[in-house]
């Protein structure tokens, strides 16, 4: 079989407004996420996907975020095969922290990455 190389970007290349779909569990999300993103656990993925196909209905393209990249490669591979425009941000959160991009908590917490 021939598979397509999975779609990936660099943090630096994620726009600010763009559609961030976080698939980390909640302990993870809690300690520090991006503003506005979309939080999908990866172990709640299937049963509420449908969140996932409304963030994209207008053709937004979903830029999927975990710790590292390994869950979000498997998310991303999952939404490329049902149509959906998705990319895997390579490095995850860890990378994201490390870039110096933006995070925030829902507690008033400094945010981190676990």
């Amino acid at each position: 079989m021939n598979f397509a190389p999975l779609p990936t970007v660099d943090v630096a290349s994620v726009p600010a407004d763009a559609l961030l779909l976080d698939v980390r569990e909640q302990d993870e999300w809690t300690a520090g996420h991006v503003e506005g993103a979309l939080h999908v656990p990866m172990s709640d993925f299937v049963a509420r996907f449908g969140e996932v196909t409304e963030a994209v209905a207008d053709g937004r393209r979903a830029y999927v975020m975990c710790r590292v990249g390994g869950r979000s490669a498997q998310v991303t591979q999952y939404l490329v095969q049902q149509g959906i425009d998705a990319v895997n941000v390579e490095g995850g959160m860890i990378a994201w922290e490390a870039a110096g991009r933006p995070m925030t908590t829902q507690h008033g917490a400094p945010a981190v990455v676990l």
